[in-house]
This record gives structure tokens, C-alpha cells and sequence, in this order.
């Protein structure tokens, strides 16, 4: 099959698209009557700052930082609501999927979606200031209601950062796994081979990890130079298990 047949984009539907009962909408625009592409994994996330900060890790020490944390955490929509803190997470697959998602999502800043693409999803967004605790504005969230990955590297950074391979089926997986030979445990931000009080264990033996995550905890546990961060590879274990 054309490789081109097998590109996978990852897609965020984020906490204000919620709050404002767009999902089904653009569901819709995705669909594979619109788009021809198809879901590969999907699912509902309870997003750590954990996960927060490894999506957006280019980002670190900007002054938007924190914000754009608490923005993808829902926070910032749901402060009093933790239970509706969430984001969709969506893997579409087929031909040209980076482009045709992009396409339809329009340009990062909604202001610029809507001059220079009306009618696409971002276009519905709108800007939010940021302020200082004197109350000076110091710069603006875009509250742009969706991600989607803008080129082949990012969308595999970002599919690795949010599924595991189990997250969806075997015959749609477009990047190398491995099982795992070893046990790796994760506690206060370090990792171990054997069980600690009170670890968390990522992989047992047998365990299938992406390829290039289990490189990365294997280089990690030997002490050698790693190709990612040991938060870029746990982060996506820890979804939805109640643990930051």
C-alpha cells in the first residue's frame, strides 16, 4: 500500500470545543464522507500537567506557559468543574491526512481563521488575555477549540505522546513496536528496574511499546544519552489513572 495511504494525524479536540457543544460538529466535518480518512484510536483524556507539558514542551519557559497548561488541562473553561476537565484525542489515518485535517481546522489564530478562511473550525475560536497579578495584560491565549499536527514528525511525536500501541488495532500501526524483555517503574520523576514503595510499573515483560520509547527508558536506566524525555515516554501511561 502507498505510504501516503498510511499517514496518520493526530487531532485535539480541546476543552473550549467541548464547552461549547462543538464536538459533533466536528466530528462531522472529519468524517470520512468529507475527509476520506478514517479513525484509527480514539479517546476521552483527563489531561495531567504532565501530558500538558510534554504537548507543548516548545513552549517552555515562554510567558504563555502556565496558560496554555492550564488551557489544555481545562482549567481555564471548568475551574470549578474538575469531573468535565477533558480533551478528545483522535488518530485519523489515509491519504494526505495531515494536509486535509489542516485544511479544514484553518490557521493557529482564530482573528487570522477567520479573515483568511471563513468557516473553519478555528475560525469559531476567540482570544483571551493574559494578565500579570497587577492586572497589566501581558499577551493572549488562542482559544482556537482544536489541534491538529502540522507535519509527519510532529504527528508521530504527538500520536507516541498520547496512545500506546494497544490504544488501537495492531494492523493500523504505522510506526515500530517492540515488546518489552523488562520491568520499568516510574516514581517522583525517576525511573526504576525494580519495584519501589509506591511505583508505578510502564512496562512488564511482553508489554508492547512503541519502539523508540522503550530505546529511550532503555537508554535512561543505563545512564546514556537519550533521543526523548522520560515524561515524553510516561506520560501516556499515566492517562486517566488518577496519577500525575
Amino acid at each position: 500500500m502507498d505510504k501516503k495511504e498510511l499517514e496518520q494525524t493526530l487531532v485535539l479536540i480541546k476543552p473550549d470545543a467541548l464547552k461549547n457543544s462543538l464536538t459533533g460538529y466536528i466530528l462531522s466535518v472529519f468524517s470520512e464522507f468529507h475527509t476520506g480518512l478514517h479513525y484509527c484510536g480514539a479517546k476521552i483524556v483527563h489531561v495531567s500537567q504532565m501530558l500538558a507539558g510534554e504537548h507543548y514542551a516548545e513552549h517552555r519557559g515562554k510567558v504563555f506557559f502556565p496558560a496554555i497548561l492550564e488551557y489544555l488541562m481545562g482549567e481555564s473553561h471548568y475551574p470549578d468543574n474538575p469531573m468535565k476537565r477533558r480533551v478528545i484525542a483522535i488518530v485519523y489515518q489515509g491519504r494526505d491526512a495531515i494536509k486535509k485535517i489542516r485544511d479544514v481546522v484553518g490557521p493557529t489564530n482564530p482573528l487570522n481563521a477567520r479573515a483568511e478562511k471563513p468557516g473553519s473550525i478555528r475560525s469559531l475560536g476567540t482570544l483571551f488575555p493574559l494578565k500579570d497579578d497587577e492586572g497589566n495584560v501581558i499577551g493572549q491565549r488562542m482559544d482556537n477549540l482544536i489541534h491538529a499536527s502540522d507535519t509527519p514528525q510532529s504527528a508521530e511525536r504527538e500520536i507516541k505522546l498520547w496512545f500506546r500501541p494497544d490504544d488501537m488495532p495492531p494492523l493500523m500501526h504505522i510506526y515500530p513496536t517492540e515488546a518489552s524483555s523488562e520491568f520499568y517503574y516510574f516514581r517522583e520523576n525517576k525511573l526504576y528496574r525494580e519495584y519501589e514503595k509506591d511505583s508505578i510499573c510502564i512496562l512488564a515483560p511482553a508489554d508492547v511499546a512503541w519502539k523508540s520509547d522503550l530505546e529511550i527508558l532503555q537508554n535512561i536506566s543505563r545512564g546514556l544519552p537519550a533521543a526523548g524525555s522520560l515524561h515524553s515516554v510516561v506520560a501516556k501511561y499515566l492517562i486517566n489513572s488518577g496519577t500525575e
